[in-house]
């Protein structure tokens, strides 16, 4: 009898233990992974009302977004591919508008001392300008734009640590934010590469030879104490000795783990009503070093299955198309890049009619969420068929041949 009750037991255990193993391996397989949309803010909006108008904004913006995300068929079957991915039901919010406060309201200042001698009209204009274009000046100066990339990533790193990934959407002067984050944030610095083609001594590239490091990003090269893109362009050392370069290089790997974008975190971007271009106008320059930087950093997103979309209402006077689309034999050709495996892509729609004045179209992409949803998604959508759907690709170059044919004629 005890010996019956003893096999009851163990036969017990057993079936309880087996039941309990599927169950950790089933939410192991089904456990979901997060995807975070984080919205960034542009200029005009560092005052309390402004804050919650475009707060408000994208509260509104958020639920169709994500609605028409998960109804898109390419998104279905690239980017939410896996069903453990789930976008999250709430935004998160970056706003870096109040940093620039305090400088605003010296430009007011100053304004306010020409009011008694400038005409009405000329002192209003002036202040529009002001209050429209000091955001955009101010977050494109280095120093004011690093401290808010470092608090970008934190939000990055904390969305990586619950287990969610991240897709950025800058608003107007927040595309600057989003470009200069993949710019200085992303890993595509290949460390050895680095040292082969910047001037150092051959010490110094046998030492990192022999050191080798994972990819590492531009963020971390300052944060290591080795060096930073100057406003030229060039990456300029801060130390030219030997031992201080290897000792600055040994710490790159720490900087790495704590300044740049973790790997696999960033998923895309989504830049709208962006004035990206007129800001960077320089990045057109052939001598200017830091395309060399851009064109790593644009094989890293086509290589890492990244997307960056601009997508602009036509009407809208601030909204500045971002590139023409190519395909990626179009951009190894013109960027003399080579491409492995590209996943990813970049893709333009700046001509989505929004059916708003041109005096309100550039903060109509809250009003008209739904006609500015569709377009995301349609640029997702066109923007990958164009790289990995031949048949679609095919079709586009026909008839960008047939448009370059007219506009001959």
């Amino acid at each position: 009898m005890k010996s019956e009750i003893l096999c009851y037991h163990i036969s017990m255990k057993k079936i309880l233990g087996i039941i309990l193993g599927l169950v950790i391996l089933q939410n192991v397989c089904f456990a979901e992974t997060g995807v975070s949309f984080v919205y960034i803010n542009g200029s005009n909006n560092n005052d309390e009302k402004m804050r919650n108008w475009y707060i408000e904004g994208v509260q509104k913006l958020h639920p169709v977004m994500k609605k028409k995300f998960e109804q898109n068929k390419e998104i279905k079957q690239v980017f939410l591919n896996k069903p453990q991915y789930k976008i999250n039901e709430k935004p998160v919010i970056f706003f870096w508008g109040d940093k620039s406060q305090t400088d605003l309201e010296f430009v007011q200042k100053q304004l306010d001392l020409s009011k008694a001698f400038s005409p009405t009209l000329a002192y209003k204009v002036r202040s529009m300008l002001a209050a429209y274009l000091h955001d955009a000046i101010w977050v494109q100066k280095q120093h004011n734009m690093l401290p808010i990339l470092d608090e970008l990533n934190d939000t990055v790193l904390k969305e990586a640590e619950q287990g969610n990934k991240v897709i950025l959407y800058g608003y107007s002067a927040g595309t600057f934010v989003t470009y200069q984050y993949m710019f200085n944030k992303l890993p595509y610095i290949n460390a050895e590469n680095l040292f082969n083609t910047i001037d150092v001594s051959d010490e110094v590239r046998q030492f990192v030879k022999n050191n080798p490091i994972e990819n590492t990003c531009i963020s971390a090269l300052s944060k290591a104490g080795l060096g930073m893109v100057s406003e030229t362009g060039h990456l300029v050392l801060k130390k030219d000795d030997n031992l201080s370069l290897e000792e600055g290089y040994l710490k790159i790997k720490e900087a790495t783990k704590n300044y740049c974008a973790p790997t696999d975190s960033l998923k895309g971007v989504v830049n709208f009503a962006s004035p990206l271009v007129l800001f960077y106008s320089d990045l057109a320059d052939p001598d200017y070093e830091l395309n060399y930087y851009n064109k790593l950093m644009l094989k890293y997103i086509i290589e890492n299955g990244l997307f960056f979309i601009t997508v602009n209402f036509r009407e809208d006077p601030l909204g500045f198309p971002s590139t023409r689309n190519l395909t990626i034999d179009e951009i190894e050709k013109l960027a003399n890049i080579e491409i492995e495996n590209p996943r990813g892509f970049v893709y333009d729609n700046s001509s989505v009619w929004s059916k708003r004045s041109v005096l309100f179209a550039h903060t109509s992409y809250w009003s008209a969420r739904k006609t500015f949803a569709n377009a995301v998604v349609k640029a997702f959508s066109n923007g990958y068929r164009l790289q990995y759907d031949k048949e679609f690709q095919q079709k586009v170059l026909e008839n960008n041949k047939r448009k370059i044919k007219f506009e001959m004629y």
